[in-house]
């Protein structure tokens, strides 16, 4: 999901499905290039499949869509997918998609966008855009998400990598995703005095 300000939807949207439609597909068995490949299995094509599918029904299509990229015609290669939704309330807004999909949607404040980036039952990572640096702080600490990226930083293997909600318990990377490998042991009683 992408949440964007009412007023700049129709410069995002115009932006996204440029940008979708400039995504190279490819094969990387035998194209070189810097390109986007296939997913993973059939099952995950699917259900990708699936669900651009009822977002067509839910939303308005801005590039993309069902089938495979003009060329191919087996794998599991998906065309970059965007829709504009006016609610968070759609599916496709609802569920992690694990695909080249994205939906956009508009919000009228601040403390709108930041209801409906919690309102979800996962929370593995955000991102925040904002010329101004404190100001993506401010709303980065009221997301729920595990990770969040502020002007498209990258991720850190330093910093711990996991989710909140149904993104996920624990951590990986990082001083938390050692400590998941370490054997503690409690001895009670060790250094007590005796009771008098």
């Amino acid at each position: 999901r992408m949440f964007v300000p009412r007023a700049k939807l129709g410069e995002a949207t115009a932006v996204a499905k440029a940008t979708a439609e400039s995504v190279v597909v490819a094969d990387p068995a035998g194209d070189k290039r810097f390109a986007m490949g296939p997913l993973a299995n059939g099952r995950q094509f699917e259900k990708v499949q699936s669900l651009i599918e009822i977002g067509m029904k839910e939303a308005t299509l801005v590039a993309g869509g069902m089938g495979r990229p003009e060329g191919f015609n087996k794998g599991y290669f998906v065309r970059p997918t965007v829709f504009v939704s006016d609610t968070n309330d759609t599916t496709i807004a609802r569920e992690e998609i694990f695909g080249p999909v994205l939906t956009m949607i508009p919000y009228d404040s601040e403390a709108d966008a930041v209801a409906m980036a919690n309102d979800t039952v996962y929370g593995l990572s955000g991102y925040v855009q904002s010329e101004n640096l404190d100001h993506a702080r401010s709303v980065a600490k009221q997301i729920r998400a595990g990770m969040i990226h502020i002007n498209g930083a990258s991720t850190d293997t330093v910093a711990p990598f996991g989710g909140y909600k149904q993104s996920g318990n624990g951590r990986e990377w990082g001083d938390f995703g050692l400590e998941e490998f370490l054997e503690v042991k409690a001895v009670m009683g060790y250094g007590a005095v005796a009771a008098e």
